[in-house]
């Protein structure tokens, strides 16, 4: 077989989903052969109710929108206590990240086959008959053979074949990078992980005093803690823990700005409190050991 000439990974901006797609083309070895295209779709009022519709038809519907009534989304940042913060990601789209288009995607594959071999393409879920791909890899908490069910269908001898294996390379490069800022850090370092209300996991307010309850009550034994927001998590929600814990000498919270040390706290955290609305997000921890 002709060997990989680039790769095209298509995210959705959704960082858990993206750091898989990436995590499997590093696994392949083909990272510095990868370009990430983006499905952006329009945000803001109305299309909140149309995320249901096929992404075509959706932009579609937007550039009337927009013929008719103008562009009112707002462009300013938002301001939290004296901090200035970005707009949530889904509003902002990197100079360096490409616009998903199949057809351009396809032109270039097309284009590069005869000279330089073919293409790999990567999505997350691409939420389409899964007939249609060439190979389909599911993430270990999606893993049906290792379910009882599933296991009773496939050979011993064969387990150890299909079975997918952690590998912690991705770990000793965030220790090496991060070392300088988290290695001696007080101990034990926990981890807080905050994410976003989702249909299968619906909060608010409620879950942010329990969780800052739950942080207050155990920081005695803590050597720090550090929390990080994800680009989902809701004002009300990041702005009380900001109000009851963001002053307290042995927490640190992530503004935001900078590199996101995520990876550098799965390689350097003892502990982690996870909110449970990511898979994602707790299948990283679980794979620290």
């Amino acid at each position: 077989m002709r060997s990989i000439s680039r790769v095209f990974i298509i995210g959705n901006g959704v960082a858990g989903a993206e750091n898989q797609c990436f995590g499997l083309v590093r696994a392949l070895g083909l990272s510095h052969r990868q370009t990430l295209h983006r499905v952006i779709r329009p945000k803001g009022g109305i299309n909140k109710q149309l995320q249901w519709l096929p992404v075509s038809l959706h932009k579609r519907l937007e550039t009337v929108r927009k013929l008719i009534y103008g562009d009112s989304l707002p462009t300013q940042i938002a301001v939290r206590g004296q901090k200035l913060m970005p707009l949530p990601a889904e509003r902002q789209v990197s100079s360096d990240i490409l616009v998903a288009n199949a057809k351009n995607i396809a032109t270039l594959s097309r284009e590069a086959f005869a000279k330089d071999g073919p293409s790999l393409v990567v999505i997350q879920h691409p939420r389409s008959r899964l007939n249609r791909f060439d190979l389909v890899i599911t993430p270990r908490h999606d893993y049906y053979p290792l379910t009882p069910e599933g296991q009773k269908q496939i050979p011993w001898l064969l387990r150890r074949w299909i079975t997918p294996r952690t590998s912690p390379e991705r770990h000793v490069d965030a220790a090496y990078t991060w070392h300088d800022e988290l290695a001696n850090l007080p101990r034990p370092l926990l981890v807080v992980n905050v994410g976003g209300p989702t249909g299968h996991c619906r909060y608010g307010t409620d879950l942010a005093v329990e969780l800052t309850a739950l942080l207050l009550n155990i920081v005695p034994t803590c050597g720090c803690i550090r929390v990080s927001f994800s680009r989902r998590t809701p004002c009300k929600v990041s702005d009380i823990i900001w109000k009851e814990l963001g002053n307290h000498p042995k927490v640190h919270i992530w503004s935001g700005e900078g590199p996101n040390p995520h990876m550098g706290h799965l390689a350097f955290a003892d502990a982690f409190v996870i909110t449970a609305d990511s898979v994602s997000m707790l299948s990283e921890a679980c794979s620290t050991g």
